[in-house]
């Protein structure tokens, strides 16, 4: 889990330092056997200035993110993937067989977000999807104004994320108190003696 972790705060750095406005771009894989939802899925990613790769199947999705077989045409720009985006009725491998095995089966890729799409608004579906692991469940047709809030939630919500973590590692390797810890003058330093415990109960 270290090492998958270590693997995207890598990936978001660099997305940050490529992009010239500062703010990191999303590349997002989305997934779909049909070529009209696949056209119009393309078309709100660009829109909401996302990198997109489009594949029209899951055995597809897991070749391009090196998961099965041969390695998509991209290369190594599938381990930059931040979204997946994946229908859930596909013939061969639908989304939710698709989704298990992203988060079952790779310590690299089951960090990343995964959402499903679907033209059914089927309950047992939805919480199927949710207790597997789907970041959220949008129902088609998928609305321009659902790809930015999932946008904004992944960028924002990852990159404070990263913040807490690097801080949370810089503070394991000494004493101090969390930034968000009220300071007490009766704190007990990291090895306390029983001098410095009974100058404290005092």
């Amino acid at each position: 889990m270290a090492i998958t972790g270590e693997i995207f705060r890598q990936n978001l750095t660099e997305l940050l330092e490529e992009s010239p406005s500062g703010s990191p771009e999303l590349h997002v894989l989305a997934v779909d056997d049909s070529l009209v939802d696949r056209n119009v899925i393309e078309r709100l990613l660009k829109v909401s200035s996302c990198k997109v790769t489009i594949v029209e199947s899951g055995t597809r999705a897991l070749q391009y993110l090196g998961l099965e077989g041969e390695t998509g045409s991209l290369g190594l720009d599938s381990a930059k993937v931040n979204l997946i985006m994946t229908d859930y009725s596909m013939p061969g491998m639908t989304g939710y067989e698709l989704l298990k095995k992203i988060k079952q089966e790779s310590s690299v890729f089951r960090e990343i977000p995964v959402v499903i799409m679907s033209s059914e608004n089927a309950l047992t579906r939805i919480d199927r999807c949710l207790e597997e692991g789907a970041e959220e469940f949008l129902l088609k047709p998928v609305k321009l104004s659902d790809v930015r809030r999932l946008k904004d939630f992944i960028m924002k919500g990852k990159v404070k994320d990263v913040e807490k973590k690097s801080l949370k590692r810089m503070r394991s390797t000494d004493c101090s108190p969390p930034l968000s810890a009220t300071y007490s003058p009766i704190s007990l330093p990291c090895d306390p003696s029983p001098l410095s415990s009974k100058k404290a109960r005092l």
